[in-house]
């Protein structure tokens, strides 16, 4: 498991969690706060009753008055309420009247007149001069017959004389309660969705800045050339920075000691053979013997010229991220121009060197690098083509790539040694002299290539001959 994945398990653990305990604690507490926001609403209801009641409940006509009257005619109202959604079609409540000793002499559902209620909770501590209240089950198996009674005191001239108590069924707020309880839910899954999504997010976002990190590192093991990843956040940005840093550092050591390395040993062999001639001219030899030695020492002298100029060159091209001074590169224009610098060499050969290419083939580069690219490859077919033999060169262009192709007519390369050519320093014998090259015109290719975001390859043609190629991003 990813550490995106991990993450992302984690948090919404936590999220997950506290919001199933922030629910859990609204959902158990939505109940009692309506039962307690009903409580308030009847204790105020209970006083006022109990004022209208003082008069006629002194005068004991409390069954025969206006008031006994207006709540039978309250009783038959049918309000048509909607409240948040929930439709009330009629009034919900009771009401009783006890005399200072708690015997019930006013019901207004006429169910308990006569009894003794002084034991009730509601009435028996409101004739103790407190607050009184209770909750009953009219149903003991039904635990939703609950029914609140809230108790008021009633006074006539300063003395307590009677109390009345309203009751309200619980069940005329279950819709209310069910309504508060959906909604909690409801919202509860809505958050965890949230939560969930949120959490995804992150997750992959967090899994793509590594992701990009990674692929980088890969990239940079692998030694390819790519830029440090940027966003992501400040501190992936920072860590890619500081990872393109210690490459840069890290490259740039081997890069030195890589380079050192294989100059020393390339420039061994000429310039041992460059001493050893000059020690040879120190003695006596007639002319013929000091002009061979001169010769062989002028070309040592220009093979080391030649290998110091490619490697500066190879050195420049490897630390470049894109084309210097890009411009509009004509492809076909370019090789027309380069098969005329290599005229004079063709014509020594005898080699018919023919150009299939479109008319104008534009291209976004290093105009320089990409002639030197083709230059490199080109010698290399006139050096491996027999006397006489033939050179063609393709330009094919894509939607979003050209291909430029060299083809010699010679005995080609061993199979051995396909996997090495592009290689810095690798060189086969050539067949006119049987010397080897510098054997870093290969490498310098496949770096133009490289750095016009295409590749290089070379392949035996299945009728005899060689092909190189190198491919080019149109941009």
């Amino acid at each position: 498991m990813n550490v995106s994945v991990r993450l992302f398990f984690g948090y919404f653990l936590v999220v997950g969690l506290a919001a199933w305990f922030v629910l859990t604690v609204i959902n158990r507490e939505t109940e009692p706060g309506i039962r307690q926001a009903t409580e308030e609403t009847l204790v105020d209801t209970a006083h006022v009753l109990a004022e209208m009641a003082a008069l006629e409940l002194s005068t004991g006509r409390i069954n025969q008055g206006s008031f006994a009257a207006s709540l039978r005619a309250a009783t038959r109202r049918s309000p048509r309420a909607d409240i948040a959604g929930v439709h009330k079609e009629s009034i919900d409540f009771r009401v009783y009247v006890t005399d200072a000793r708690g015997i019930v002499v006013y019901d207004s559902e006429h169910a308990a007149l006569g009894e003794d209620y002084s034991q009730w909770r509601d009435i028996a501590r409101v004739l103790r001069g407190e607050y009184g209240a209770r909750s009953t089950l009219d149903d003991p198996d039904d635990p939703y017959s609950s029914v609140m009674y809230v108790a008021a005191p009633i006074f006539w001239q300063g003395e307590r004389i009677g109390v009345l108590s309203v009751a309200k069924p619980m069940s005329s707020l279950a819709p209310y309660i069910s309504r508060a309880t959906a909604r909690v839910k409801q919202s509860g899954f809505w958050l965890l969705a949230a939560t969930a999504a949120i959490g995804l997010f992150f997750s992959g976002w967090l899994s793509w800045s590594i992701h990009r990190l990674r692929a980088y590192a890969r990239a940079v093991a692998d030694g390819r050339k790519v830029e440090p990843p940027t966003g992501g956040g400040h501190q992936f940005s920072e860590l890619a920075r500081a990872l393109g840093q210690m490459r840069e550092k890290l490259e740039g050591k081997q890069y030195v000691e890589r380079y050192v390395q294989n100059l020393a040993h390339e420039m061994k062999s000429p310039l041992t053979a460059v001493i050893g001639a000059a020690e040879i001219l120190e003695d006596e030899l007639p002319a013929a013997d000091r002009r061979k030695f001169a010769d062989s020492i002028g070309e040592q002298a220009r093979r080391l010229q030649a290998i110091i100029e490619r490697m500066l060159m190879l050195a420049r091209v490897e630390q470049l991220q894109a084309p210097e001074g890009g411009a509009t590169v004509d492809l076909a224009k370019m090789l027309k121009t380069t098969i005329e610098l290599r005229r004079q060499f063709l014509d020594a050969r005898h080699l018919d060197c023919q150009l299939d290419a479109p008319a104008a083939v534009d291209l976004r580069g290093d105009a320089f690098l990409l002639q030197q690219a083709v230059l490199n490859l080109l010698d290399n077919a006139i050096e491996f083509s027999p006397d006489g033999g033939r050179i063609e060169i393709t330009l094919e262009v894509g939607e979003d790539e050209a291909e430029i192709r060299i083809r010699d007519h010679g005995t080609g390369a061993p199979d051995y040694a396909l996997p090495q050519l592009f290689e810095r320093f690798y060189s086969l014998p050539r067949p006119a002299t049987g010397k080897k090259s510098t054997g870093l015109g290969l490498a310098l290719v496949r770096e133009v290539a490289r750095l016009h975001g295409g590749e290089a390859g070379f392949a035996n043609h299945p009728e005899g001959g060689g092909v190189a190629w190198i491919r080019l991003a149109m941009v």
